[in-house]
């Protein structure tokens, strides 16, 4: 039997890897902040149509979750990662021809297919985080995962705004000024057309990854090991109806991933409207996942050592309320810096939700795992309804929609997550 040293020994290069890829899916999950308000301005877009690109993005998890569940049955999970990041290559081959038609529908064509690959990539790594160790610790090992992600997120605003939005408020003045037609739609192309390089370069780093993750030597890892960690492996379920947790859990999941796009993906133009330039604006996104980033490090520091994945729920949904009433109740930079001290109080949900919805599947934990991904597909509709009610009420007010979340997550920590698993009934037939 190999000791417990030996085994955190071998788990080390298969996180490393898995670790690479939460990296440069972070890199391109978060350039939705920075493409929101350059579609807006090279598209000529109503906000809450720039926000269909978090919509087109995230709403691909709802589709292609099982379906992934069902690819990696048949690829493994190497070959499917690998599968996974060729989709999201192509993703970004689709930004060329949107951007020379400057074509929203393409852009969003792009994003969605973007999104199916990376769902096949979050179906397999984030069951894979959590079951290289004891599940107790899975929140951990997933925060570690969350910073490489971060990290990627707080970078990629700064590098890709740089090219796409450079000089932004300055064209913003010229295209609100009276222009002739031609000129109008020659810069409006010539700003499009930024996008073209950065995502060139990103797809043929998303080919050579795959390639990289095919040759390499990630062990294939079976969801059903996970039965050696859960309570549920001596006494088999029927049906994942059994699992109250599992559903609650996707419908927190749902929440999570809500939250945490609105608060990163809205914050540049709710700077805006707080009288920050477009120039400063654009790197918002960024404080956002520097704050998730400070969170992280503290969850790696006190889970499960000094608080259970449990309590670290209870007190980031506890946080976010608060900061939500702080965001309602204040104005300018204080108001936007709330709005980016989110991502602290965003930073461990995942981590915390993920592992305890998985709890007691057993032989489940695959299915499990994709319906939890589908509810990634918060990221689609709560921003998206976001931005309908600040059109309404006005953007800051429209914060109020993370109130009833947060609520929500609360509830799960405190009680949703520990719901007992129901036992199949079974009824004896009567001899006549």
């Amino acid at each position: 039997m190999s000791s417990p040293a030996t085994t955190r020994r071998a788990a080390i290069p298969p996180l490393a890897i898995i670790g690479a890829l939460f990296f440069i899916f972070g890199f391109i999950t978060w350039l939705n902040g920075t493409l929101i308000p350059f579609l807006k301005l090279a598209c000529e877009l109503s906000y809450s149509q720039a926000l269909l690109v978090t919509f087109a993005f995230y709403i691909a998890y709802v589709f292609l979750a099982l379906p992934s569940s069902l690819i990696l049955q048949r690829t493994g999970f190497k070959n499917g990662m690998a599968l996974g990041l060729v989709v999201m290559a192509l993703g970004a081959l689709v930004f060329v021809p949107a951007a020379r038609a400057r074509s929203f529908e393409l852009f969003l064509a792009g994003l969605f297919v973007q999104g199916a690959g990376l769902s096949l990539l979050q179906t397999a790594s984030n069951p894979y985080a959590s079951i290289l160790g004891p599940l107790d610790s899975a929140a951990r090992r997933i925060s570690l995962m969350g910073i490489c992600n971060k990290v990627a997120g707080a970078l990629s605003p700064f590098i890709i705004g740089a090219v796409v939005l450079r000089g932004a408020s300055a064209l913003e003045r010229q295209l609100a000024g009276p222009l002739p037609p031609v000129q109008r739609a020659a810069l409006l192309q010539q700003l499009a057309d930024r996008v073209i390089q950065p995502y060139l370069i990103m797809a043929a780093a998303l080919l050579l990854l795959a390639a990289l993750v095919r040759l390499s030597g990630l062990p294939e890892l079976a969801l059903h090991q996970a039965d050696d960690h859960n309570e549920a492996a001596t006494a088999p379920a029927a049906s994942l109806r059994q699992f109250p947790h599992l559903w609650l859990g996707v419908l927190a999941i749902f929440c999570c991933v809500g939250v945490e796009v609105i608060a990163g993906d809205t914050i540049s133009q709710y700077g805006r409207a707080q009288g920050i330039s477009l120039d400063v604006a654009k790197n918002l996104t960024s404080a956002t996942l520097v704050a998730m980033l400070v969170g992280y490090l503290v969850g790696l520091v006190t889970i499960p050592r000094y608080l259970s994945q449990a309590a670290a729920l209870r007190l980031c949904a506890l946080v976010g309320i608060g900061f939500t009433v702080g965001i309602l109740l204040t104005h300018g930079y204080p108001s936007v810096l709330l709005v980016a001290l989110l991502g602290l109080a965003n930073s461990l949900l995942w981590p915390a939700i993920f592992p305890l919805s998985i709890r007691g599947l057993g032989s489940f934990t695959e299915q499990g795992s994709a319906l939890l991904i589908m509810g990634i597909g918060g990221g689609a509709v709560l921003p998206y309804l976001y931005g309908r009610l600040s059109e309404v009420v006005g953007l800051q007010q429209g914060y109020a929609l993370l109130i009833p979340c947060y609520l929500y997550l609360l509830f799960f920590a405190l009680k949703g997550h520990a719901l007992p698993i129901r036992r199949a009934v079974r009824y004896a037939v009567p001899v006549s």
